[in-house]
C-alpha cells in the first residue's frame, strides 16, 4: 500500500546537517587533536599570567605552564596511564564499569526485553501511549533494549490495534530518547556518568561541589528529584504532542503491514514468565538485602562531629550489585545462564561494547589533565567569564542557561555523542558560568545540559540509532525518509525542549534541590 495523499517535506536543511555531520571527525579523533593543540597552546602562552578573583572576593594571580618544557613532558608520560586516566575524577571510569556490568547481567539474561515486552502485553488501550512514552523513559536503564525492542514492540501494538504504527513508533522514540535525562530509580549508568565527571570538572577548578542551598553532592543522585519530576512531565507532554499533532497527520496516511510481521513476535512466552517470576522475589530479596546493609555495616555513623552514609557513597554499587541479582535469577529461570560462567560471559558481552569508551577516555582525560596541570583551562575559564560579565549577564542567570542549552542543542545536532560532547563542554562552562554568577551550580549546569542535549536527539540524523529507527518504520512506509521522520519529531523536540526548560527554571528560581 502506497501512500500518495501526502508530499515529502523539503528535506534540503536536513541533507546540509547530515553533510556536515559527515565531515566532523569521531571524537576520538577530536580529543587526539585537542591534547596535541593543547600542548601546542601552552607552549604559545607559556609566559601569560593571568587574575582572577576567587571565592572570598581575593584575587589570586595564575600562570601557565609550557607542557612542552623537559619537566613537563616527564610528567605528562609519568601519569598518562593511572593518574590521568584511570584515576581521573577519583575512579570515573571505574565506576562506569562496574555499572555496566549489573546492567550487562541484566540485558544479556534477557530480563530487560521480557520486562518491557510483560508491560507492553498488559496495557489497556486507555492508558497506552503514556504507558509506551513512560517505558520508553524508564528503558534508559539499558539501551539497546530501548531502541530494538520498545520502538517496534510500540508499532506492533498499534498496528494490532488498527491504528498507524508509526504512532506508536514516534511515541516510542520521543519517549526512549529523552529517557536519558529522566527516570523513576536513581543512579542510572548516565547518571554516574554525567555525576562523576561534573564533580571532577568543578574540583579540577576548585569550584564547590554543592548544589544551591550549599549542601554536598552526590554524584550519581545529584540529579534525582528533578529526573523524577521530569519522568511525569515527559509523559504529559508526550502524551499531548502526539494526541495534539503527531497522531492527527499519521493517521490520514497511509501504511503497510509487511507479510514477515507476526503481531505475536513480541508476545512473551512461557519460559520468560517463569523468569519474570523468579526475578521478582530476587527483587525483594535484593531489596531486603540492601536495607539490612544500609541498617547494618553500611549505616550512618559520626566522626569528628560529620556525618559519615556509606549507604549513600556506595549507592551506585548497590544498585549495580541489585541489577546482577535479579538478571542472575531470571537467566538461571529461563535457561540462559545454566552455571556461572554463563554470568560471566554476560559481563564479558557487555565489557566489550565499553571498548570505544576506554579508548575515547584515554584521549579524552590525558586532554582535560592537560588542562588542568598547565593552567589553559582555568585561562579559557577566564576568558569566558569576563566575556559573560561585560555581557552584563552575570545578573541574568536564566539567560545564562537558556544560552547554554541553546548551544547544546545546536551542538547536538551534529555530534551525536552525550558523552563527548559534555567531556568537550563540561570543562569549561562548568567552571566558568560559576565564575560569572555562583548561583550557576554544577549540577545546574550539567542538568541544563542533558536537558538540551536529550530534547534534540530525536531530530539530528547523527544520533546512533537513527538510521537503525528508520529502517524499522519503513517496514510500514517504504517511502519514508530521514527527513520525514526528522519532521515527525519535531514536535517532541520543542515541546520537550520548551517545558523542560521551564521546570529547570521553576527549580531554580524556588530553590529547589535538584537532586542529593
Amino acid at each position: 500500500m502506497t501512500d500518495t495523499t501526502t508530499k515529502a517535506p523539503n528535506t534540503a536543511w536536513v541533507s546540509r546537517i547530515e553533510r556536515l555531520g559527515h565531515k566532523i571527525p569521531d571524537p576520538i579523533v577530536i580529543f587526539m587533536s585537542f591534547l596535541l593543540l593543547g600542548l601546542g597552546l601552552t607552549a604559545l602562552l607559556g609566559n601569560v599570567q593571568f587574575e582572577a578573583m576567587n571565592r572570598d572576593g581575593g584575587t589570586t594571580v595564575y600562570g601557565m605552564k609550557n607542557m612542552l618544557a623537559t619537566e613537563n613532558v616527564r610528567w605528562l608520560f609519568d601519569n598518562a596511564i593511572l593518574a590521568n586516566w584511570l584515576a581521573y575524577g577519583q575512579g570515573v571510569l571505574g565506576v562506569i564499569l562496574v555499572v555496566m556490568l549489573g546492567v550487562g547481567i541484566a540485558e544479556h539474561s534477557g530480563l530487560l526485553t521480557a520486562v518491557i515486552k510483560g508491560l507492553g502485553a498488559r496495557i489497556n488501550d486507555r492508558y497506552l501511549l503514556p504507558t509506551v512514552i513512560l517505558l520508553g523513559v524508564l528503558s534508559s536503564l539499558a539501551t539497546d533494549a530501548g531502541y530494538l525492542v520498545l520502538i517496534p514492540l510500540a508499532g506492533l501494538l498499534y498496528a494490532g490495534m488498527g491504528k498507524n504504527p508509526l504512532i506508536g513508533m514516534a511515541a516510542a522514540f520521543a519517549g526512549v530518547s529523552a529517557g536519558f535525562s529522566a527516570n523513576l530509580l536513581p543512579a542510572t549508568p548516565v547518571d554516574v556518568f554525567i555525576g562523576m565527571n561534573t564533580q571532577a570538572f568543578a574540583q579540577a577548578q576548585d569550584v564547590p561541589f554543592v548544589n544551591a542551598n550549599g549542601a554536598a553532592l552526590i554524584p550519581a543522585t545529584m540529579h534525582y528529584f528533578f529526573i523524577l519530576a521530569s519522568t511525569f512531565m515527559l509523559v504529559a507532554i508526550g502524551t499531548w504532542v502526539t494526541n495534539r499533532y503527531v497522531a492527527p497527520r499519521l493517521e490520514r496516511q497511509k501504511y503497510q503491514l509487511p507479510e514477515e510481521i507476526d503481531l505475536s513476535e513480541f508476545a512473551l512466552s512461557d519460559t520468560e514468565r517463569k523468569g519474570l517470576k523468579a526475578a521478582g522475589i530476587a527483587l525483594l530479596a535484593g531489596i531486603v538485602g540492601v536495607v539490612l546493609l544500609a541498617m547494618g555495616p553500611l549505616a550512618a555513623y559520626e566522626v569528628d562531629g560529620r556525618t559519615i552514609t556509606p549507604y549513600l557513597d556506595n549507592v551506585i554499587l548497590l544498585i549495580a550489585l541489585l541489577f546482577a541479582v535479579v538478571g542472575a535469577a531470571f537467566g538461571y529461570a529461563t535457561g540462559r545462564f545454566k552455571r556461572v560462567t554463563d554470568v560471566a560471559n554476560a559481563m564479558t558481552k557487555q565489557m566489550n561494547t565499553m571498548g570505544y569508551v576506554m579508548v575515547l577516555t584515554f584521549f579524552c582525560f590525558n586532554f582535560l589533565a592537560v588542562l588542568n596541570y598547565s593552567g589553559l583551562g582555568t585561562y579559557l575559564t577566564y576568558l569566558g567569564a569576563a566575556l559573560l560579565t561585560g555581557m552584563g549577564l552575570e545578573q541574568f542567570p536564566v539567560l545564562l542557561l537558556i544560552g547554554f542549552m541553546l548551544i547544546t542543542a545546536l551542538l547536538n545536532l551534529v555530534v551525536g555523542s552525550m558523552s563527548a560532547k559534555w567531556m568537550l563542554l563540561g570543562p569549561i562552562f562548568v567552571p566558568m558560568l560559576y565564575a560569572v554568577n555562583p548561583a550557576m551550580t554544577p549540577d545546574l549546569v550539567a542538568a541544563a545540559y542533558r536537558i538540551a542535549d536529550s530534547s534534540t536527539n530525536i531530530i539530528t540524523p547523527m544520533m546512533t540509532y537513527a538510521g537503525v529507527i528508520l529502517a524499522m518504520m519503513r517496514r510500514y512506509r517504504p517511502q519514508m525518509g530521514i527527513g520525514d521522520m526528522m519532521v515527525m519529531m519535531l514536535p517532541y523536540s520543542i515541546a520537550f525542549f520548551i517545558a523542560w526548560s521551564v521546570l529547570l527554571v521553576i527549580f531554580f528560581s524556588f530553590g529547589l534541590p535538584l537532586g542529593f
